[in-house]
């Protein structure tokens, strides 16, 4: 699945072979299905299964393709759908998906991280310590065009996310659907998440 990402690595370092195969075993195509048929309330699969939509997406993150259109252009044998409902799936998928994505991914990655022994020292002996930022992204960027000069045009969504410094992974997220809502009507959200003892 993640193949395209991490060829050019593989073929200067072993490592990233290793990498590669831990990274390959943790989001496994068929895991993520699984996972989606169980997580999506709403949102089904016909066809075209989340697994395909998640990698199309990788591509476009990591930079390997400007765009969801190109990713799909050089996958469409393998999408085995239209480009249409490549962006209806995404369309659809529920914030609450979202959010579990990056747990499940946190929750599959961290034991990786502590068996390798690749947790940094702690800032602050005996606290786990979470950090929670929010974006914010400005309303002239990410916007259709015809939005991009209006200050009343509509805002992309918000979140907050929860980042663990020791396992250098992002381990819960708190997306909100309003890009005008304030990041402080999320804090209630967050609190049920924290545990005593916690920084």
């Amino acid at each position: 699945m993640l193949g395209d990402i991490f060829q050019g690595f593989v073929e200067e370092s072993p490592i990233s072979v290793m990498v590669r195969g831990t990274l390959e075993r943790m989001l496994d195509a068929e895991a993520l299905d699984a996972w989606y048929e169980q997580t999506a309330d709403k949102q089904y699969t016909r066809k075209l299964l989340f697994s395909t939509v998640f990698d199309l997406m990788n591509q476009v993150v990591f930079c390997i393709k400007p765009s969801l259109h190109a990713a799909y252009q050089g996958r469409k044998v393998r999408v085995d759908a239209s480009i249409v409902a490549v962006y209806d799936k995404l369309q659809g998928i529920e914030t609450t998906t979202s959010a579990e994505l990056v747990r499940y991914s946190a929750r599959a990655l961290a034991p990786a991280v502590e068996q390798l022994q690749g947790e940094r020292e702690p800032w602050l002996s005996g606290y786990p310590i979470k950090i929670i930022d929010g974006n914010c992204i400005e309303a002239t960027g990410h916007r259709l065009k015809p939005l991009r000069g209006l200050s009343a045009g509509a805002l992309p969504d918000k979140s907050l996310v929860v980042f663990d410094p020791a396992l250098g992974l992002v381990t819960d997220a708190f997306p909100c659907d309003d890009g005008h809502a304030q990041e402080r009507a999320l804090l209630g959200e967050v609190l049920p998440t924290i545990q005593a003892g916690e920084l």
